[in-house]
């Protein structure tokens, strides 16, 4: 199962998370940059709404967006409206793009999960807007149906990865692994020092899937089609390359590298033995990175990140998984479909960029061209920007496939407490997406 934007706030999601100079490609030139199709007919007066989600995380940088392209853009004005967060807010939005009602522009997740909104009903595609041009390519992946692209990035990539405590790898003298035998033989040291080697925090279930979720770069090395004969029922997780992420949730088991309190430790409990020392490395998402550098002076700098190591050095590599976005519902038409589009150029440029990271620290890259970071961020974005900016990343999953199962974190949580085997679960699962692959009528299902 992905990792949905309720779990994000959970996990990642009560997680989430400088000024940069603004660039060029602020008022003056947007005019230039949104014309033709893109909006510059956008009649005079016109005033459109973004939905967003209610959580501080989306509506700070999603105002701030909003009063930079009001600011500099005359003859429309952008309002926000808010909507409930999780699985409340998922059927707010359902319910408006069935029946029309939906605002001119609205937040969404990008994946498996705006696949299953049926983008070509409900959403205008944005293909062949000029603005495009600036989106990153790894990004447009995570927001096409079919042959159309729908969105555009609203906020920054996130990493499934290895949270670290760099005091603790000094004091020992370990370095960053990057295959899981280095991986192993450093927990082994760790343990010998009296420290947690690998944390997990199953009282939030969501996080005992990192494992899994996180070896996906792994996978994707090993077998590059992967995804494409999953989705057509054609690999599964029983099987290699893609059974070894169960099996090293397994592994870190069946060592004795876990806390004590790991069935009932919730994940700020998790990030506060981290930030401690008293737990050196934690399966995680990137998201957090707000939470656990607000828990003490230096957690920010204390703090690292690494991709979850493979069985190659030479193909390691990080999981990614992509912002939300923002996109237009099939109900917003005339001048205000005009208004829209103009808006959404707006938001393509590296000044809408500028606005969210003077809103709220960045956790990660934006994944529009032209946009950076500021100095003084958290150890643990340089880290994850890193692979970024090498190209040294793949998509989770759930960017390259519409298939996930409901109970996979019932089924890691089984398998990381040694209560089901590594092979057990990877088969549940592979029964568990049976259903949902039936619903979308995929072929070979």
């Amino acid at each position: 199962m992905s990792l949905t934007k309720k779990a994000r706030l959970g996990l990642v999601a009560g997680l989430a998370a400088g000024a940069i100079t603004l660039s060029a490609c602020s008022a003056g030139s947007l005019g230039t940059a949104s014309s033709g199709s893109a909006s510059g007919s956008a009649a005079a007066n016109v005033t459109i709404t973004l939905l967003a989600d209610n959580s501080d995380s989306t509506t700070k940088p999603a105002q701030a967006v909003i009063d930079a392209f009001n600011a500099t853009n005359s003859g429309v004005t952008v309002k926000l409206e808010t909507r409930a967060q999780g699985t409340d807010g998922d059927n707010i939005v359902k319910t408006k793009l069935a029946t029309g009602d939906m605002a001119e522009v609205f937040q969404y997740n990008s994946g498996s999960l705006m696949a299953a909104l049926d983008p070509a009903k409900n959403m205008v595609p944005l293909t062949n807007e000029p603005y495009m041009g600036t989106v990153e390519a790894s990004f447009k992946t995570s927001v096409t149906s079919g042959s159309d692209v729908y969105g555009v990035p609203f906020g920054q990539a996130t990493g499934g990865g290895i949270l670290y405590n760099k005091k603790v790898f000094a004091k020992l003298g370990l370095q960053v692994p990057k295959t899981w035998d280095e991986f192993m033989a450093n927990n082994a040291k760790i343990k010998a020092a009296g420290i947690d080697p690998v944390i997990q925090t199953y009282g939030d279930t969501w996080t005992s899937q990192l494992f899994v979720l996180a070896d996906f770069a792994n996978v994707t090395a090993a077998q590059p089609d992967w995804a494409a004969k999953y989705t057509a029922n054609q690999a599964k997780y029983v099987d290699e390359p893609a059974i070894k992420g169960f099996q090293r949730l397994e592994a870190v088991k069946k060592a004795g590298y876990l806390n004590k309190d790991f069935a009932s430790a919730k994940n700020s409990q998790g990030l506060q033995m981290l930030v401690k020392g008293t737990g050196a490395q934690y399966p995680m998402l990137t998201f957090v990175i707000g939470a656990y550098s607000a828990m003490s002076a230096t957690a920010k700098d204390d703090i690292g990140f690494y991709a979850q190591p493979g069985d190659d050095a030479a193909k390691y590599a990080l999981t990614g998984w992509s912002p939300g976005a923002f996109y237009i519902p099939t109900s917003t038409t005339g001048e205000k479909l005009d208004a829209a589009k103009k808006f959404l150029a707006f938001v393509a440029t590296p000044a809408a960029c500028d606005a969210q990271t003077k809103a709220i620290a960045p956790s990660g890259p934006y994944m529009i061209k032209g946009c950076t970071l500021p100095d003084g961020l958290p150890a643990a974005v340089n880290d994850l920007q890193k692979f970024y900016t090498d190209g040294n990343v793949s998509p989770a999953l759930e960017f390259l496939s519409p298939i996930k199962g409901p109970n996979l974190e019932k089924i890691t949580v089984e398998v990381g407490s040694g209560i089901t085997s590594a092979a057990d679960g990877a088969k549940r699962y592979d029964e568990d997406v049976k259903k949902q692959a039936q619903q979308l009528g995929l072929e070979g299902w």
